[in-house]
C-alpha cells in the first residue's frame, strides 16, 4: 500500500482561527480529516505531521526515506526562507507536492518565491483547503504513473 506523508508547517496548526478572511474557517484537523477519507478509498495509507520548528521538518522528511512514497507539504513561511527544507526535500528524492492556502504570488513580494517549489513535482496556490485535495488527486496520479513505467520497465527486461 503506498503512504503520504502529509507535512504542515508553521501556524497550519491555528487554521480556523486565524485571519479568515486570508485562510478560511476549516481547521487543520478539518482538512486532515477530508485527506483522510480520500485516502482510504484510494487505498493508501496516510500521515499527517505539523511543526512550527524548521529542524523538526527537516528531520520529518528525512524520516519519509524509504517509509513514504510521497510528500504533500505546506512549509508555509519557511517556503520563502529554508534552504535545509529545500535540501532535505531533494535529497529524500521523493515526490513532493507544495501545497499554499493562499496564492502567495498576489501577496507581499517576500512571500512570491518559494525555495521549495523547485524541488517539488508540483505546486498548487490558491485554492484555500481545496488545495490538498488537488494535492491528493495529483499525488494518486503520479503513484499510477510511477506503476506504469515502473512495469514498462518490466516488460522491457523480459523481452
Amino acid at each position: 500500500m503506498p503512504k503520504i506523508t502529509v507535512i504542515q508547517g508553521p501556524n497550519i496548526n491555528m487554521l480556523g482561527k486565524r485571519d479568515q478572511n486570508l485562510y478560511g474557517v476549516m481547521s487543520m484537523d478539518d482538512i486532515h480529516k477530508q485527506m483522510k477519507i480520500v485516502a482510504d478509498q484510494a487505498n493508501v495509507e496516510i500521515e499527517f505531521f505539523q511543526s512550527n520548528l524548521e529542524g523538526e521538518i527537516v528531520d520529518k522528511i528525512q524520516e519519509c526515506y524509504g517509509d513514504s512514497d510521497g510528500i504533500i507539504i505546506n512549509p508555509a513561511a519557511y517556503s520563502h526562507t529554508s534552504i535545509a527544507i529545500r535540501d532535505a526535500i531533494e535529497a529524500v528524492r521523493l515526490p513532493a507536492i507544495e501545497v499554499h492556502i493562499t496564492n502567495i504570488y498576489k501577496r507581499d513580494d517576500f512571500r512570491q518565491k518559494s525555495m521549495i517549489s523547485p524541488v517539488s513535482a508540483g505546486c498548487i496556490v490558491g485554492f484555500g483547503p481545496l488545495g490538498y485535495h488537488l494535492a491528493m488527486v495529483a499525488m494518486l496520479q503520479r503513484f499510477e504513473q510511477i506503476k506504469a513505467y515502473e512495469e514498462a520497465q518490466k516488460q522491457q527486461n523480459e523481452q
